[in-house]
């Protein structure tokens, strides 16, 4: 059976954006993208609000990966293009990539629905959308990489208002400071 997957980069005080709205300071490096990418490569259905969709559907574009690309980075890509997506937005009208469609609004039914019919893994990605998903009861793990930068204000990763109870599945540390961090959502 399918889960639905929360995957963040926040950093150790728990911002997935700094005030500034730049996360320039949660730059994946080799090792810890290799292994996002091992992360990412069972799921099937990636659900987005609209603001992450915009960050993310560069890895459509081959110009993202410049002249020379790094195998990760490729890998990445391939894995992301390989991915139906679903945008929740008010604002969208149309996709602008393959594989992708728009819903006007959050049903936590439907999403129910999505990952229950999926063959793989349904990823949530952006800390609004997942919020939604999180108080609707839906998500099934929370995958954080926590940044080793305290940015002090921002864009939560998580919702200020909401109490969850975890089993901690998994961790991992990184060379360069990041940590992995993998709980199931136990039920209430």
């Amino acid at each position: 059976m399918a889960a639905l997957i929360y995957s963040a980069i926040a950093s150790l005080d728990g911002y997935v954006a700094d005030v500034a709205g730049k996360f320039d300071w949660s730059v994946p490096d080799e090792e810890v993208h290799a292994f996002v990418n091992d992360q990412e490569r069972p799921i099937g259905t990636y659900v987005y609000g609209r603001k992450m969709y915009e960050v993310m559907r560069a890895w459509q574009d081959d110009a993202l990966l410049g002249d020379r690309p790094n195998a990760t980075l490729k890998d990445y890509a391939s894995i992301w293009r390989a991915a139906d997506k679903v945008v929740v937005s008010t604002t969208l009208t149309a996709p602008t990539t393959p594989r992708t469609r728009i819903a006007t609004s959050f049903d936590p039914e439907a999403v129910r629905a999505l990952v229950s019919r999926a063959d793989a893994d349904v990823s949530i990605g952006g800390p609004t959308i997942a919020a939604a998903a999180l108080r609707a009861g839906l998500v099934s793990e929370i995958r954080l990489f926590l940044s080793p930068a305290v940015v002090g204000g921002g864009l939560r990763a998580l919702p200020d208002d909401l109490r969850l109870d975890l089993e901690l599945l998994d961790t991992r540390r990184f060379a360069n400071g990041v940590v992995f961090t993998r709980h199931a959502v136990r039920a209430p």
